[in-house]
C-alpha cells in the first residue's frame, strides 16, 4: 500500500494510535498513559499505512465526506453567483422594458393630443359670412363664438383683446405687424384665405389654427401670454 499523507483526521488516526498503544502498554506491563503522545500525533500529519487495518476505513470514510462537503460548498457558491448574475440581468431587462414602456405611453399621450387637436379644428365651422365694407367689433367677436369651441372662446378673447382690441386692420408701425392677431408678417394669413385683409372671419380662422398647433390650444396660448406677454 502507497504511504498516503492524510491530514485533517489526526483525531481519528490519533484515537486508533492510542488504542494501539494502550494494548502494548498492557502487554509489557507498563503503567504509563500515552494521551500525550497521541495528542502530539494528532497535530502532525498521519500516514495511512500507520494506521491500523481496522481503522483505514474510517479515515477513508472521513475523507471522502470531507471532499463531498467542499464540493457542496464551492457548487453553492457558484449556484449562488449565478442567480446573482441572472438577477442582475433580469433587472436591466425589466429596467429596459419599462423605459420602453414609458416612451410608448408618452407617444400614445402625445398622439391623442394631436388627433383632439386635429378634430378640435376640423370641428371649427367655415368662414362663410357674407363679405362686407367693414365690420364691428360686436359682429368680429359673433364670428368668433361661431369658429372657437366654447370651452376655449374666453382664452381666445383674452389674446385678441390684448394684441388689437378686436380691430381686424390694427397695424403696428414699428414692426409692420397686422390684424386681430398681430401676425408678422400678416402675409402668412394668407395661408387660410387670400382676404386675410379684410376679412375678420379669415384672420379667426387662421388664428385658431396657429394656437392649436403651437400651443394645443388657446388656452395654452394664453398660459404662454401672461408668462412672457407675446405669443
Amino acid at each position: 500500500m502507497s504511504r498516503i499523507s492524510v491530514r485533517g483526521f489526526a483525531v481519528a488516526s490519533a484515537t486508533a494510535v492510542t488504542a494501539v498503544g494502550a494494548v502494548t502498554g498492557v502487554a509489557s506491563g507498563s503503567t504509563g498513559q500515552p494521551s500525550s503522545d497521541a495528542e502530539a500525533l494528532a497535530s502532525d500529519s498521519t500516514l495511512l499505512a500507520d494506521i491500523p487495518a481496522g481503522q483505514q476505513a474510517q479515515v477513508q470514510t472521513a475523507s471522502l465526506t470531507q471532499q463531498a462537503d467542499a464540493q457542496a460548498i464551492a457548487a453553492d457558491a457558484s449556484a449562488k453567483k449565478d442567480a446573482e448574475a441572472s438577477a442582475r440581468k433580469q433587472a436591466a431587462e425589466d429596467a429596459v422594458a419599462k423605459q420602453k414602456a414609458a416612451k410608448k405611453a408618452e407617444a400614445d399621450a402625445k398622439a391623442r393630443k394631436e388627433a383632439e387637436t386635429k378634430a378640435s379644428r376640423d370641428s371649427v365651422r367655415p368662414t362663410s359670412f357674407p363679405v362686407q365694407g367693414s365690420y364691428t367689433v360686436a359682429q368680429i367677436q359673433a364670428m368668433a363664438t361661431q369658429m372657437v369651441p366654447s370651452g376655449q372662446f374666453q382664452c381666445f378673447s383674452n389674446i385678441v383683446d390684448h394684441e388689437s382690441s378686436w380691430n381686424y386692420k390694427a397695424v403696428n408701425a414699428s414692426s409692420g405687424a397686422y390684424g386681430l392677431f398681430q401676425a408678422l408678417p400678416g402675409s402668412k394669413m394668407s395661408s387660410v384665405g387670400s382676404d386675410w385683409q379684410t376679412n375678420p372671419g379669415t384672420q379667426i380662422k387662421w388664428g385658431l389654427n396657429y394656437m392649436d398647433s403651437r400651443y394645443g390650444s388657446p388656452c395654452e396660448a394664453w398660459s404662454f401670454w401672461q408668462a412672457n406677454h407675446w405669443y
